[in-house]
């Protein structure tokens, strides 16, 4: 009889809260959704929680769509979340290798990587993923798992991401208070790649970038590692702000011109063109032209593939990456982004989609839920094996002090 397991996540956005709920079966890479929540993210802003009682309403509107879908009440899950606030260190760990006969165990990497956490980061800041990129046993480098191998000294080249600690603690009180409890935070660029990178790529060299509401996510992978990520801050929501000063519209016009009318591609709009805004506004009467608002659109996607490009040239990585780039996110739908992504890093761009699912994959089939659905590959291929749906002392303590809450006159 084959196992399965049930696992949950949470993909808490600027722009929205998603929530996943899959099932893999044993020795499996398949993931089955069966269910999935969709809010949006009143109460976060650029990653931090502004307002708890909004962010814990719209965490749990998720919860309960993604619970009526699956049929399954969600009491453990993965979270997934990003923004500016994030910050990323390169940093090295040196051990000497007592045991028996020098042999490396595991308990050595745990120690090496230890060391390499030995980093002065500001009081304010909470490692959240400490990531090997490459061990040297001795004088022997650029080895990817180094247990079972004889040495004296063992080194670790290490990536750490780190948050705001006080964004990470109220993101935790937020969930938290909807009765849920965290397995796992993991950065979004990580779990992104997780479903839209192959084995081969991530070994070949390529870039992931994730572009959100409010941040852009960059993940640099060569040899099957991370050698490089960060968190540009500029996303999506920069977009319509242009709009809104460039074309003097409101916020929420602006914000149907880029979904209704954005490209961005200015060529390939008429110069006589025009958009009547009275048509998606009841505020905004006139009219503006719809080449104008491509070029604005073209000004900002150019900067956010321009700041990824620095990056790539600022660890010396420009055009070497013969996987190239993958796109993911909800912004990297705008029509042109591929082409404008072509265009300023000079390597082959592809549009990325959760790869290995199967059931509701219309929901989730894509670059917006790339996160979401990585968060429950990570679940599957890192994770630990403790059950989801597990009887919750907290959860019940919690329904019934709210029920005697509501007896109480």
């Amino acid at each position: 009889m084959t196992s399965t397991q049930t696992f949950a996540a949470l993909d808490i956005g600027s722009s929205k809260i998603r929530t996943v709920v899959g099932i893999v079966e044993e020795k499996k890479n398949i993931i089955n959704i069966i269910g999935v929540g969709l809010s949006p993210s009143n109460g976060i802003r650029k990653g931090m929680v502004t307002d708890i009682d909004e962010a814990v309403a719209n965490v749990t509107a998720s919860l309960e769509d993604a619970e009526r879908m699956s049929g399954e009440q969600i009491h453990r899950l993965y979270v997934g979340f990003s923004g500016p606030h994030i910050e990323t260190y390169d940093s090295k760990g040196v051990i000497a290798i007592n045991g028996q006969n020098s042999e490396i165990t595991e308990d050595d990497l745990d120690r090496v990587l230890d060391a390499a956490k030995a980093v002065s980061l500001p009081s304010n800041r909470e490692i959240l993923r400490i990531i090997p990129k490459t061990f040297s046993v001795d004088s022997q480098y650029n080895i990817k798992y180094p247990v079972g191998m004889t040495g004296i000294r063992l080194e670790v080249e290490a990536h750490i991401i780190a948050g705001h600690t006080p964004a990470i603690k109220n993101l935790e009180k937020c969930l938290y208070e909807t009765k849920v409890d965290i397995n796992e935070i993991i950065p979004s660029s990580l779990a992104a790649a997780e479903a839209v990178l192959d084995r081969k790529q991530k070994e070949l060299g390529c870039i992931l970038i994730e572009i959100g509401a409010a941040s852009t996510n960059v993940a640099i992978f060569e040899e099957g590692n991370v050698v490089y990520s960060c968190v540009l801050p500029v996303g999506g929501e920069h977009v319509t702000n242009d709009l809104a000063i460039g074309l003097r519209t409101s916020i929420d016009t602006a914000e149907k011109i880029k979904i209704e009318y954005g490209t961005c591609l200015p060529g390939d709009t008429n110069d006589r063109e025009e958009i009547d805004l009275s048509t998606i506004s009841k505020n905004d009467t006139h009219h503006i032209s719809k080449k104008l608002a491509a070029s604005i659109i073209e000004a900002r996607y150019q900067e956010i593939f321009t700041l990824a490009r620095e990056e790539l040239i600022r660890i010396g990585r420009d055009g070497m990456l013969p996987a190239g780039v993958v796109l993911c996110g909800g912004a990297v739908k705008m029509p042109g982004t591929v082409d404008i992504a072509r265009e300023i890093l000079q390597l082959p761009v592809a549009m990325g989609f959760p790869r290995d699912i199967e059931g509701i994959v219309d929901r989730v089939d894509d670059p917006s839920f790339a996160s979401a659905i990585g968060l429950l590959h990570f679940a599957n291929r890192y994770g630990s094996s403790a059950p989801l749906f597990t009887f919750q002392f907290k959860k019940l303590f919690g329904t019934l002090s709210h029920w005697f809450r509501k007896m109480i006159p």
